[in-house]
């Protein structure tokens, strides 16, 4: 039922962002890091250094806005593809590639509703200690190169109070209205509809592997692992299209880093000032957030946590 697949497609997000978040806040800080002022060598480095400056729960700066609204982006992605599968099957037919790859598309259109605001906001929470850091290391060098002592003090920045989610929200609808919230929806849009076009397709005809009888449901842990594969290898292929869209919602810059006024204009400087290479930064990071991501929401579909919990309830009033 719809009702069953939305609390599943929540239960699988919430569990899945607990596991995976402080990779995403290192992919996150990867990619918006250009050259000439990296912070971070590897995804390792970043974690170090992040608790170092900001402590264990500094890993999971901007994680609160993603629990919050992980359990409708994901109830909507799932749901989404359910649907559109079942209208496009005739009299119970087996898909047909194109088909599954067309369900796969409606699913990461619906999505962006509410994927757009989530990782606007979320990148602007998990950046701002980057940002922060090397404003303090390039203070530090100003104060080792001068040799005035006031010039030194002019260097030390000020203590910056870093936003909440809440004041970037009031913010951004005070002073752009909702579009402000829905920066970067074209560069979504690139990213997610691609990646369920992947991702659907791989995903249930890996999943079939493990069926022996087209009516019995594989085995757990096939579905966890073509979940697993399925979402990492779709998330490696729009690895260039995420890192346009990190760029392009982080409102924030760091010291001498470029701004960007559209897809088209940030692909152009990425490649010219930061090499082809440059689309694949944190490319690991996200194959390491979305394999296990998916493949707990497949567990979680597989197992019917909500049909067990919905079924329970005309029992327990009987």
């Amino acid at each position: 039922s719809l009702p069953a697949k939305l609390i599943n497609g929540g239960i699988a997000g919430l569990i899945g962002v607990t596991c995976v978040f402080p990779i995403d806040l290192a992919k996150t800080r990867l990619q918006n890091q250009q050259n000439g002022q990296r912070m971070y060598t590897s995804l390792s480095d970043c974690l170090i250094k992040t608790i170092r400056s900001e402590g264990y729960f500094g890993m999971y700066r901007g994680a609160a806005v993603n629990l919050t609204l992980v359990t409708p982006e994901k109830a909507i992605k799932l749901a989404a593809n359910d649907f559109f599968r079942h209208h496009l099957s005739k009299d119970g037919k087996k898909l047909t590639l194109l088909k599954e790859m067309l369900a796969g598309c409606g699913a990461g259109t619906c999505q962006v509703i509410v994927t757009t605001p989530m990782e606007m906001l979320k990148i602007q929470l998990q950046d701002a200690g980057r940002i922060a850091a090397q404003k303090k290391l390039m203070a530090a060098q100003a104060q080792l190169s001068s040799s005035s002592p006031a010039a030194a003090a002019a260097a030390e920045p000020a203590v910056e109070r870093r936003p909440t989610a809440t004041q970037i929200t009031r913010e951004l609808l005070r002073s752009k209205g909702i579009a402000g919230l829905y920066k970067g929806l074209g560069a979504t849009l690139l990213r997610d509809v691609p990646f369920s076009i992947v991702y659907f397709p791989l995903f249930a005809n890996l999943n079939k592997l493990g069926q022996k009888d087209p009516n019995v449901k594989a085995p757990f842990y096939v579905s966890f692992l073509s979940g697993c594969v399925a979402g990492s290898t779709a998330a490696v292929a729009v690895n260039p299209c995420d890192v346009v869209k990190t760029r392009l919602q982080s409102l924030q810059r760091g010291v001498n880093e470029d701004t960007y006024s559209g897809i088209l204009d940030c692909t152009k400087k990425i490649w010219q000032r930061e090499g082809p290479t440059a689309f694949f930064k944190g490319a690991y990071c996200r194959a390491l957030v979305i394999a296990p991501l998916f493949g707990i929401a497949q567990v979680v579909y597989f197992v019917g946590i909500a049909e067990f919990l919905l079924d329970l309830l005309p029992k327990h009033r009987a």
